[in-house]
């Protein structure tokens, strides 16, 4: 039997979301969005882990960054010590300054931006005493360097080559101390070997459900938590006696985001209650 174990999570309205930029292949700005179905989704997202047992607090959402919505970019937080993303792209850049406002705020004492180009959870999942680090699209290598120094953890780098998948966690997901899913066609064949050799009974998900934001999910080592389209990839974790939830992220994912990248989980440090 698997077990959920609680967790703290941090998530953003999605108040004033839009495409009116293309900085992924996913986002066409020519395409209609609707902020209140993106709340619908994000709202019902937020609701369920909570129903799970999970904290989840909330940062205010800001006009003029309409990604904020998705808050696994935003830092990441290891052993109470938080590393604020330093975004690739200038449409985000502003996003960074609210969370250097927030953690300390929220009684965080060690928060501090990353010196190189990283963006929080997008790519750097934390599985066990390891952390996985993506690169490749939107991380450099020397914030793997960074990181390792600033958190006291190994960090494994891993390629990205298909620009659809351009953060980690939109083609590997964590599901407890020592299991992961991930979609091998995302990976350079260095990545694939590492990944091989690191996890031999990984999950492998298919193109199809890695294309719907399949490995975009959230587990607490029992519960998993991931887009509704992805049947083949639940039924998997399911053999695997895990309980899965699907969930609409469908105008979410007009801007290149799913369950996950809403989700930016807290390890330790203060815990608050917030309400939506």
């Amino acid at each position: 039997m698997r077990t959920a174990r609680p967790r703290h999570y941090l998530m953003c309205r999605p108040t004033y979301f839009d495409v009116n930029y293309s900085i992924n292949p996913w986002m066409n700005p020519d395409k209609p969005t609707s902020a209140d179905l993106a709340l619908s989704q994000w709202k019902r997202l937020h609701d369920l882990l909570v129903g799970l047992g999970h904290t989840v607090d909330l940062v205010e959402p800001e006009p003029g960054l309409p990604d904020m919505v998705f808050a696994a970019n935003g830092a990441t937080v290891v052993d109470g010590r938080v590393l604020v993303a330093r975004f690739r792209h200038g449409q985000r850049a502003d996003e960074a300054r609210t969370y250097l406002d927030w953690f300390p705020q929220h009684g965080y004492r060690d928060v501090r931006q990353a010196d190189f180009q990283g963006e929080g959870e997008g790519d750097f999942l934390t599985v066990g005493d390891t952390v996985l680090a993506g690169t490749g699209f939107r991380t450099e290598p020397r914030a793997h360097e960074e990181a390792a120094a600033y958190f006291g953890r190994t960090v494994l780098g891993l390629e990205l080559v298909d620009p659809r998948f351009y953060h980690l966690d939109t083609a590997l997901a964590v599901l407890d101390d020592e299991e992961i899913m991930y979609y091998p066609g995302a990976f350079a064949p260095q990545s694939r070997s590492l990944l091989e050799e690191r996890f031999p009974d990984a999950i492998l998900a298919t193109e199809p459900d890695a294309a719907v934001f399949g490995l975009n999910a959230v587990s607490d080592g029992r519960n998993v938590v991931l887009a509704q389209e992805a049947v083949r990839l639940a039924e998997l974790l399911q053999e695997r006696g895990y309980r899965t939830f699907g969930t609409d992220i469908s105008e979410l994912l007009k801007a290149g985001g799913g369950v996950k990248c809403c989700v930016l989980e807290l390890r330790s440090g203060p815990t608050t209650t917030a309400s939506v």
